[in-house]
């Protein structure tokens, strides 16, 4: 079934994630999908007409497979709300022949492993990127959002209202680097820090 909805969330770098990870616990926040790598492929066409508009179409693989449509950004309060439609395929391979059969291809593909938290109505998402740790928290408003940033101790004056791709453009840009994959890989034996991010951490 295809759902569509509004998804909230703020992204926070983050400089110890294990301390986070023990907060939440503290909380009673419930460790409800353990640590695992997300592989991520971010569909267009030729003429990067979905990125151009303020959209995106993304097929994601972790222990299942879904696909995601994005649309009509915009930041309230420091939040990033927009329109999202989700729902689970079959086929990680057959999905991507399905878009790329339709005109789509892959633009970029980025990684990433990520651990989610329920506390009550609020996710929390502890992401390891190739780049830096972070910590998304999504809920159905902005106090409950606001509230688990508090009660987490973190600066809300530091939440990031990119997406991952728009901070690799970023560190892309600080660094002169050629490649365009958000992969392991591709950053195996670099260091990233928050500066080259144009960031600042909010957990101190």
């Amino acid at each position: 079934m295809v759902m569509e909805d509004m998804e909230r969330e703020i992204k926070f770098y983050i400089q110890d994630l294990p301390a986070i990870a023990e907060r939440l616990h503290l909380c009673g926040a419930e460790l409800c999908r353990s640590r695992i790598l997300e592989r991520n492929l971010r569909m267009d066409n030729g003429e990067n007409s979905l990125m151009n508009s303020g959209r995106m179409l993304r097929i994601r693989q972790d222990d299942r497979v879904r696909i995601t449509y994005k649309a009509n950004a915009r930041i309230e309060n420091g939040v990033i709300a927009r329109t999202e439609i989700e729902f689970e395929a079959d086929d990680f391979g057959k999905a991507r022949r399905l878009f790329e059969g339709l005109g789509y291809r892959v633009f970029v593909i980025y990684e990433k492993y990520r651990r989610e938290y329920q506390l009550g109505d609020v996710t929390v998402m502890l992401d390891e990127l190739p780049f830096g740790d972070f910590m998304e928290i999504e809920a159905p408003n902005n106090t409950l959002i606001e509230g688990v940033a508090q009660i987490l101790g973190l600066d809300w004056s530091r939440g990031i209202n990119t997406n991952y791709l728009g901070l690799m453009q970023i560190v892309k840009r600080n660094l002169q680097l050629s490649f365009d994959d958000l992969t392991f890989e591709n950053f195996h034996g670099l260091h990233i820090s928050y500066e080259d991010l144009g960031v600042e951490p909010a957990d101190g």
